[in-house]
Formats: C-alpha cells, structure tokens, sequence
C-alpha cells in the first residue's frame, strides 16, 4: 500500500484509542467542502449544478478550521467543487497541517501550476489530482479536451517540486479492465505516490444518470482490474486499506459507515454522508447525535443500494484491521483473490424508499441570500 508510514501509525493509534475508549462512531476523515463552483462540468457529478448565487459562496478560513477542530478528524480531504478557485485554499491548508493533521487536496489540476508555489512540500500534505483513465476516457470523463494533457503535466510539476502526489480515479459502468490497467500502469510509470480508486456514485443531481455501476458489476470490475496485475507489470501502490479493495473484488461484505467521512460544506454539516445530502446541521455534535444512522446504508435505503464508494466503506475497512490485524495481513499476503465464489450480498428486500429532497436545503439557502450582501470576490477565473 502507498499509505506513508506515518500517516498509517498515526490513524492506526487514533482507531485504537477509539475502540478503548468504546466509541461506537468516531470521524475518520473530514470531507470538507470549501465551495461549490468549479472550472469542469463533468456529466457523473452532483456538486455543480447549484444556481450561480450558491456557487458564489464560500466557507471562509475560519470556518474550515473551526470544522477541523470541531470534528477531529485525522484526516482532511478538501474537495470541491474545485478548491484551488478559493483564494485563500493555501491559508486553509496551512492552518490544518499547523495542527499535525493529514491534508489530502483534490483537484482536477487545471490551476495546478498556476498555483503550486502558494505551498510547500510537506509529510502532512498531499495533492490528489483527478484522472478517470487514459486521455480519452479522462477527457470523455470531464467533458472536455485536453484535460488529462494538462493534469499529466502538472502531475510531473509538482512532482519535480517535491510533493507527495496521488492520483483518484472513479470507475463508471463503461469502464473495460484492461484500459484500467493500462491505466494504472501510466500513472506508476509517472511516478505517482498512490492511487485511491472508487466505483462512481449515482448523484441524483448528475445529468448522466446511465453510467453509474450497481454493485455486482462493480466487483466483476475490479476483479478483471486486480487481475491484471501480474509480474509484467509495475507493482500498482494504491492509497488504500487492501481490506476495502478486498471489497471492492467481491470478497468482503461489509456495511456502510457514513459517520466516518463527516462532511461540512456551505449549507452546514452534511446528513447522512458526503454523497447524500439529505439535511443539514449547524454543528457536528448534532449531526452525530441526531441523524438516524440506521436509516441509511445498503439494505436500509434505496438511494444506498448499489453504493461501494470509498467515504462509505474504507473506515469500515480501517476498522477492521484494526480490529482483525491478522485478515489485513493476509490479503497484503496472498494478494486480492479474483476468482471464486463472491461474499454473501446484502438483502434489499427491507430497505425503504427514496426520498427526493435535494432542493430543500437550496431553496433555505437562496431565501437566507436575498437579505444579505453580496458575496465578495473569492476566486480565480476558470483556467
């Protein structure tokens, strides 16, 4: 795995200190949102169609590092929207690594160079850039033209400058295992330090809604990927748990944990999860306290049915090996097993029914910003 080290001994002691004090739900990593505007319009994403008065709002630097502190999380993946459009992402991210913890900034690296000297290497601070596949599949990905040209070349910026650089690619129902591990092998060939990979989650705010895996075809996909690694090719490092891509190849079954990825973002902390926005509150404390955690999840929800996304499972995968430190072993052992019989599904004989709510918060949100002044300029224009 390409998790360093530190950051593994560091989040491996926090889980135990959870488990000894007998916290049930504990945060893993925040998600946080600082805004919702962004330079790409990718057809798979639910964050960009906000009206243009949502999209001028912004957290501000307080408020990021007042949800840091809030949460204690200790991870921090900024996301977005596209965050290198906040001018004021590079004090965000130095006021989170001044209290030693993990800042993981995704982009679609489009500003990357532009904006790369506005910080500074260092093991708490990762760039995690955007690739869904080689440079057609990226670019049909994104919705536009020589994007994965631009990413590659600032991939090799920063990089050359010293950062320690991911790449996060999501998997949709087109995707064919052997392009994906081609992939995987041009992005190793490049040096990267890890790969966080995913199955896409179907937003219901997405204007593609035909492309989104249901859970079986998820597992066959990675199964055909993980397959292909063999000794013909450069060992793939991914910025994984091996126990969440064992889940990810069909042979784990595992329930959701959507309080491990709290996410704050302009509207408040998220409920129940970062894929779901289904109410909003002004706290942390509340959320964890008062959202109805047994309501969401695959076999309790329909909206969570075909879900295996990385915020929903991978600290149910952290977990685990904390808990079982000797299966974790075993899979990094033997490798992913690819064939064979596939862990027993979850029923969905009982789960209840959609609710289709995402305008609330919106329509709140549009009322609060007819009484206040306009926002002020906040950021870049699209590169």
């Amino acid at each position: 795995m390409a998790v360093p080290v530190h950051q593994a001994l560091r989040v491996g002691a926090y889980v135990v200190k959870q488990h000894l004090l007998g916290r049930k739900r504990y945060p893993l990593v925040l998600m946080l949102e600082p805004l919702f505007r962004c330079n790409l319009a990718c057809a798979g994403c639910g964050k960009i169609d906000y009206p243009a008065e949502i999209l001028n709002q912004r957290l501000s630097v307080a408020e990021c590092l007042e949800a840091v502190d809030e949460c204690g999380a200790p991870v921090v993946v900024i996301a977005g929207g596209e965050p290198l459009l906040h001018k004021e992402i590079d004090e965000v991210v130095r006021g989170i690594i001044a209290r030693r913890k993990f800042v993981i900034l995704c982009t679609n690296a489009l500003l990357l160079e532009k904006k790369m000297h506005l910080f500074q290497p260092n093991k708490y601070f990762t760039w995690s850039v955007h690739l869904d596949g080689s440079r057609e599949e990226h670019d049909r990905s994104v919705c536009q033209d020589g994007v994965y040209d631009r990413a590659v070349a600032a991939i090799g910026a920063v990089k050359r400058a010293g950062f320690r650089t991911i790449i996060n690619a999501t998997l949709f129902d087109n995707a064919e295992p052997e392009k994906v591990a081609r992939f995987f092998d041009e992005v190793t060939a490049m040096g990267i330090d890890g790969i966080s990979v995913s199955p896409g989650y179907a937003y219901e705010r997405a204007p593609d809604q035909q492309h989104f895996l249901n859970r079986r075809r998820t597992k066959e996909l990675f199964r055909g990927i993980f397959a292909r690694q063999d000794k013909s090719r450069a060992k793939w490092a991914f910025n994984q748990s091996a126990l969440f891509l064992d889940f990810l190849a069909g042979n784990r079954s595992y329930a959701c944990t959507p309080w491990g990825n709290p996410t704050r973002t302009y509207f408040g902390w998220q409920r129940p999860c970062y894929l779901l926005g289904e109410g909003y509150t002004k706290t942390y404390k509340e959320l964890m306290e008062t959202t109805d955690w047994d309501a969401y999840g695959t076999g309790n929800y329909e909206k969570c049915a075909d879900c295996m996304v990385h915020s929903g499972y991978e600290a149910t995968a952290v977990a685990e090996a904390v808990r079982k430190p000797w299966e974790l072993l075993k899979v990094e052992r033997r490798g992913i097993r690819t064939e064979g019989e596939m862990a027993a599904e979850i029923l969905l004989d009982r789960q209840r029914p959609a609710e289709f709510m995402f305008s609330r918060h919106v329509e709140q949100a549009m009322a609060r910003l007819k009484h206040q002044r306009p926002a002020a300029e906040f950021t870049d224009a699209a590169d």
